[in-house]
């Protein structure tokens, strides 16, 4: 349990925070002393995330909102949100995340409308929003999680690893911007992370985390946080993300496209 009498470090605004990365984010952040602003689309799953930080951090203040992250100018309400509070987030972590592995048809575009909206026009707008009044107090960090398929577009996964390389593309980019006034800016990188996102059966699951090819999140969230404080710009985590580019880049293009209509279950 946490010290009560630790000294509260700042506030850090978590999106996706209800379960997986984003919750482990919300504990790691809270045994450093920082206040909670807990964002997520899952209420019960936030609410029940929300009461347990409050108890095994007693000395920590944990607030939370049910907020679809999806929806267009939802950074806005993020933010006056934290203005009725009167917090002002130090450490924006943008988490939250969907994931889905189809091939695209119109049937599918509202699902992957949603996606970018998710992954990149919310995150884009809550970095302008918190960024600026970080920039204005000389000093902030902002953490996006990106993912190796940044560099990995492939069957199945067309919109997801291509939002989450505008992600990688916007971090660096948006860190030369605010560096010099004070604000650090980590995109992170991370092959498969042991969470639900991914509906993996439990033997597969298990065989995965044995070979390192599916990380524990309390292991990513540490090295991404040591990143974040230590100022790194960009963080690609396991020797994964060393590897498996150079070999999926070495199969031929038809090969891929028959992988993924195996995959996928296309005919």
């Amino acid at each position: 349990m946490k010290n009560a009498s630790q000294k509260q470090q700042g506030v850090a605004l978590i999106t996706g925070a209800s379960s997986g990365m984003g919750l482990e984010f919300a504990r790691q952040l809270a045994a450093r002393g920082y206040g909670l602003l807990l964002v997520s689309n899952r209420l019960r799953e936030l609410s029940q995330a929300a009461e347990n930080l409050r108890k095994d951090f007693p000395a920590v203040r944990v607030e939370c909102r049910c907020l679809d992250l999806s929806a267009h100018g939802v950074a806005r309400d993020v933010l006056s949100w934290c203005d009725e509070m009167a917090l002002e987030p130090t450490v924006l972590v943008n988490n939250a995340g969907m994931f889905f592995m189809k091939y695209l048809s119109p049937e599918i575009l509202p699902q992957a409308d949603a996606m970018m909206a998710l992954h990149m026009e919310t995150v884009t707008d809550l970095c302008v929003l918190v960024g600026e009044r970080m920039k204005a107090r000389g000093q902030g960090y902002i953490l996006n999680m990106s993912s190796l398929t940044a560099r990995l577009p492939a069957p199945g996964i067309a919109v997801y690893s291509a939002s989450k390389a505008y992600l990688k593309s916007f971090g660096r980019g948006l860190s030369y911007e605010l560096r010099p006034f004070g604000v650090r800016v980590t995109t992170v990188c991370p092959a498969a992370v042991d969470t639900g996102l991914y509906p993996l059966s439990a033997r597969l699951r298990k065989i995965l985390r044995r070979t390192g090819l599916l990380w524990p999140p309390a292991r990513l969230v540490s090295r991404a946080l040591r990143a974040l404080f230590r100022g790194r710009r960009v963080v690609s985590p396991g020797l994964v993300n060393l590897l498996l580019p150079a070999l999926v880049a070495a199969l031929p293009s038809r090969l891929i496209d028959r992988l993924g209509m195996r995959w996928i279950g296309k005919a």
